[in-house]
């Protein structure tokens, strides 16, 4: 049933079927992929204008007259050039570039252009060159942010696999252009009849597209893994790090200060009256006075400390490097900062204000429980002493704290608001 289709038919027909199955795959993914889903569409576009190119080249292998298969060979590359652009777009809205249209009406006029002149007998290997070095050039700028993305935001440990299947492309591109610049009528030949180019061509480009579907894929799969991770350590409503991720950079910081001998500190902080906000104005209002603490707490720290919620309205800071002496004056800042910056909220000022526990690391004894606890009292003391103040610990914490971490845990939190 097949018979009358050459070599070059058959190769060109796969590449079409596997770009076109390839363009479903991406549609239904965009049933999972969430924020992605934008991506996904723009990549199933890729696929579905990499199909019609090549059913379009292999009806110009068919085509009764010269005249119709020079316009569906220039109907075939227009498509070529659709594909990049949506793929290049995809990649865009990936990696949270702004996708602006200058570049890419810029590339559609010349695409137009090129296929114009290559209507002509003598024009079809000026316009194959121009294509080439147009689509190696947008090729070339996918494989360069693919390359940025998977280095600072995946932070893979060889972010150069990803763009690979893209350089790959841009060079058969480049090899395109100049093969058919230096024998323009042998290469012509060559592309408008079955040859074992066409053929070979279909097959690279079959391997080459899988490949770069493929890192498409690691890509998703490595922001979906990265959300995880992120949402596995981080509180999803002020951002901050949760009680887990703070307890293991405590962790960390310990067994460094072991090592070097380092001091650091630890700040507990509590929000005051933090139930009377809720009952007042609704938790809308605490859920946004909770952000609210969180950005002025950002705001007042180093690049180096770590913040976290770890709980209701209690936070937790780490200062590595930094000794009692050195924190009080910052957690002193910290609390006179959110003292003057109350909350704006629905057309009435909420007064936020918190008091403040601080402990150093003293000794290779004092493990995280041990230091929180001592933090934990202090903060204790804050609340007796007024709230809205900070209270630097004692090497040990009293006798009612010092029995055991988890019970002084719950004593202190019966007492503090």
């Amino acid at each position: 049933m097949l018979s009358w289709m050459s070599a070059t038919d058959v190769a060109f027909s796969m590449v079409a079927v596997m770009q076109a199955v390839l363009a479903g795959v991406w549609l239904l993914g965009t049933w999972l992929l969430g924020d992605t889903r934008r991506s996904a569409v723009h990549w199933a576009g890729f696929s579905a204008f990499s199909a019609l190119s090549f059913v379009l080249l292999v009806m110009a292998l068919h085509a009764g007259t010269p005249g119709r298969a020079e316009l569906l060979r220039a109907g075939g590359n227009l498509s070529w050039v659709a594909a990049v652009i949506a793929l290049q777009r995809g990649v865009w809205l990936f990696v949270g570039r702004p996708a602006g249209v200058v570049l890419h009406a810029c590339v559609i006029v010349a695409a137009l252009l090129g296929s114009w002149v290559g209507l002509s007998p003598t024009g079809g290997s000026v316009r194959i060159a121009r294509l080439s070095g147009l689509l190696g050039l947008m090729v070339v700028m996918i494989a360069r942010d693919l390359h940025v993305y998977a280095r600072d935001a995946l932070h893979l440990r060889w972010p150069w696999v990803t763009p690979l299947p893209a350089i790959l492309a841009a060079a058969a591109f480049a090899f395109r252009g100049v093969r058919v610049l230096v024998w323009p009528d042998t290469v012509a030949t060559e592309m408008t009849t079955d040859s074992a180019l066409n053929v070979v061509s279909a097959f690279s480009y079959m391997i080459i597209v899988l490949s770069f579907h493929a890192a498409l894929i690691a890509m998703v799969l490595g922001r979906l893994v990265a959300d995880l991770r992120h949402r596995s350590r981080h509180d999803g409503l002020t951002g901050l790090l949760n009680r887990r991720a703070i307890e293991e950079g405590i962790e960390a910081q310990i067994r460094r200060s072991l090592r070097s001998g380092e001091a650091f500190s630890v700040l507990m902080l509590d929000l005051d009256h933090f139930k009377s906000i809720n009952d007042r104005f609704g938790h809308a209002a605490g859920d946004r006075a909770l952000r609210h603490v969180a950005t002025v707490l950002l705001s007042g720290v180093r690049d180096v400390d770590d913040i976290a919620r770890i709980g209701g309205e209690e936070f937790l800071a780490l200062m590595p490097g930094a000794t009692l002496d050195a924190v009080m004056p910052v957690a002193e800042r910290l609390r006179e900062q959110l003292a003057a910056q109350p909350l704006h909220f629905d057309g009435t000022i909420v007064a936020v204000t918190m008091s403040i526990g601080v402990a150093q690391w003293n000794d290779p004894a004092d493990d995280v429980s041990r230091l929180l606890v001592r933090a934990d009292a202090a903060l204790y003391q804050a609340k007796q002493q007024g709230r809205n103040r900070v209270v630097a610990a004692s090497v040990e914490p009293p006798a009612t704290f010092r029995a055991d971490a988890a019970a002084a845990s719950q004593v202190l939190s019966a007492g503090r608001r």
